[in-house]
């Protein structure tokens, strides 16, 4: 009970580094998606489609080296030379990376039909995100949550002052003063959404700086190619996890016609936004679970632990499933600005879902990263991938943004039942599956239940949720009696 408590108290102090980080976020989704700062839909579309291409290209910038990381710092005696190793390669990439996109910045803008001006700030963006990598990683494998935390709010925080400063003040304050006035540009409002993100990746850089000087840099060569033997399928399971979570808004505006791809990509973001409670959930338990998957490894009979976890998951996330689903009407004039963007509200429960099969899917992954057969995630999350653009190419010229929905749940939970399966064969975890099957087949019927037959019935909704609740304290009240005296 002890590692739980560990595990619990970690995940609530990362929780916060994402929870947090992300709830100031969405508060610029309720900033971006008002009438008076982008001035359409189709505006917020640009702005979400610019944004896919960014996780698409971090993935790349880090391919696999993270998780490489943790692995072999957890493996091996000597931990400054995986320290020195993996940042030296990260830093010869990144600038690599970073010297090759503004020689070709003109071609990139091109192919990608983004205005250079958005990715000349946008590859700076992804040189300073891909040098803090190993330090906060770093702090992660020496379980510094606190420092990590603060870091991660500090961005955030500089983000979304910048943004509040350069999309709604700077305009008044250029009006009445001549200094702002030099300063502020009219119809320059996606420029400044990404400037602001560039000067919050740039403090943190600076802030994560003490790391190198205290860093040994040796390479050694042999360990690198181990890392990188060890990285490649988790790059390629990356790219695969890219196309699940963003590639449906470059797909949406190649598909669609020219004149509404844009306000439709808009809307769907959205309203995808909503399920942001339960990847928040999601995120932050892996941050804190992935650590201790490598670290338990060897200790006695670390399975019993790993389905233990699990059903932990599946408790807090079938709660949380429900309680947005109960309260999506409230949740939607809350935090997005225009009701233009509501007509997307559709996909919410699909995407909810989707990203609580993918929260189950990082649960289920200890078996292929314990037993360092990675390439099996790769080709779990490829496969993935080729259901979600399969299914993205038949859908979305039939139904639009709903195929893009559809196509992600599918995804997720086909990825989440594959690695169940190949698990049972290669590290067999003793799962409670009554349990689990129980929780998940209660929450998503009262969830199907009230978004479809009584939305908007607070009476009803609530009741469903007391129901869950009640179901779950009077089936885990001894464990949880447990770990309050913990």
């Amino acid at each position: 009970m002890s590692a739980f408590k560990s595990l619990f108290k970690q995940t609530f102090i990362y929780g916060l580094a994402t929870v947090l980080p992300r709830m100031l976020n969405f508060l610029l989704v309720r900033l971006h998606t008002d009438e008076s700062v982008l001035k359409s839909v189709s505006d917020y579309g640009d702005v979400s489609l610019i944004f896919s291409y960014f996780v698409l290209f971090n993935v790349i910038l880090a391919y696999g080296m993270e998780t490489a990381f943790f692995r072999f710092f957890n493996k091996e005696d000597d931990k400054s030379k995986v320290v020195g190793t993996s940042c030296i390669s990260l830093i010869i990439t990144s600038f690599s990376f970073f010297v090759l996109a503004l020689i070709f910045q003109n071609q990139i803008a091109n192919f990608i039909d983004i205005k250079v001006e958005y990715i000349n700030v946008v590859i700076w963006i992804l040189l300073l995100d891909a040098l803090v990598i190993i330090p906060f990683a770093w702090l992660r494998a020496k379980a510094r949550p606190i420092k990590y935390s603060v870091i991660k709010i500090l961005n955030v925080v500089i983000n979304l002052g910048l943004n509040l400063f350069l999309l709604l003040w700077l305009k008044d304050l250029a009006s009445e003063s001549s200094i702002f006035k030099t300063i502020y540009r009219p119809n320059f409002e996606i420029n400044y959404i990404f400037i602001a993100n560039l000067a919050a990746s740039a403090v943190t850089l600076l802030l994560m700086l003490p790391f190198y000087f205290k860093v040994k840099f040796v390479f050694n060569k042999k360990l690198w190619k181990q890392m990188m033997q060890y990285a490649f399928p988790v790059l390629i399971a990356g790219l695969a996890f890219s196309i699940n979570e963003t590639f449906d808004r470059i797909l949406l505006d190649k598909l669609l016609p020219e004149d509404i791809a844009k306000t439709e990509i808009g809307m769907y973001s959205a309203c995808y936004k909503l399920a942001m409670f339960m990847t928040l959930f999601a995120t932050a338990y892996r941050l804190g679970i992935e650590p201790f998957f490598f670290s338990h490894a060897k200790t006695e009979n670390p399975q019993k632990n790993y389905a233990k976890i699990l059903e932990y998951f599946v408790i807090f996330g079938s709660g949380i499933l429900l309680t947005v689903i109960v309260f999506a009407d409230v949740l939607k004039v809350i935090f997005i600005g225009d009701e233009a963007y509501w007509k997307a509200m559709w996909i919410v429960p699909f995407i909810l879902l989707a990203n609580f099969c993918l929260g189950i899917y990082h649960n289920l992954s200890v078996w292929y990263k314990i037993t360092d057969r990675t390439k099996f995630g790769a080709y779990i999350s490829v496969f993935g991938a080729l259901l979600t653009l399969g299914l993205n190419f038949w859908l979305v010229p039939v139904i639009s943004y709903k195929g893009s929905a559809i196509a992600t749940l599918t995804a997720y939970a086909s990825m989440m039942l594959l690695s169940y399966y190949f698990g049972r064969k290669y590290y067999p975890i003793p799962y409670n599956l009554k349990k689990i099957g129980m929780y998940l087949m209660l929450s998503i019927t009262l969830s199907i239940l009230s978004f479809y037959q009584f939305r908007g019935n607070y009476i009803i909704g609530i009741s469903m949720l007391i129901v869950f609740l009640g179901i779950v304290y009077f089936s885990e009240r001894n464990e949880i009696k447990q770990l309050l005296k913990k």
